[in-house]
């Protein structure tokens, strides 16, 4: 009778060592893909750091490129103004000094 309880207890053993080389290698496999993950974590993450990277040099390029339009502009405007009043002083040079007068008083008022 081979199939009695000797016979079960000496194929458990043998099971249990395969299992024990089987898991081995399984653990080895694992291992192998952690650091597979790992190294292409790595490089998602490298990736993803350039992208970002370029991305505020991108945005930061755009707002200086706009700051300088805006600064362009009121520049343009500002010169506008200028020759507005330097006009306006030439055609009325009493009504220009008057407003200049006016406006020296209020200040002299309001600085008191």
């Amino acid at each position: 009778m081979a199939t009695g309880p000797r016979a079960a207890a000496g194929a458990g053993a043998e099971n249990t060592t395969t299992s024990v080389a089987d898991l081995e290698a399984e653990i080895a496999r694992l291992r192998a893909d952690v650091a597979a993950l790992a190294e292409q974590l790595s490089r998602t993450g490298e990736h993803t750091y350039s992208a970002a990277r370029r991305v505020a040099s991108e945005g930061a390029e755009q707002l200086r490129a706009k700051g300088e339009a805006a600064i362009d502009a009121l520049k343009s405007n500002a010169s506008e103004i200028e020759q507005q009043i330097a006009e306006a002083v030439r055609e009325k040079p009493i009504t220009a000094l008057a407003i200049a007068a006016g406006i020296g008083y209020l200040l002299a008022v309001l600085r008191r």
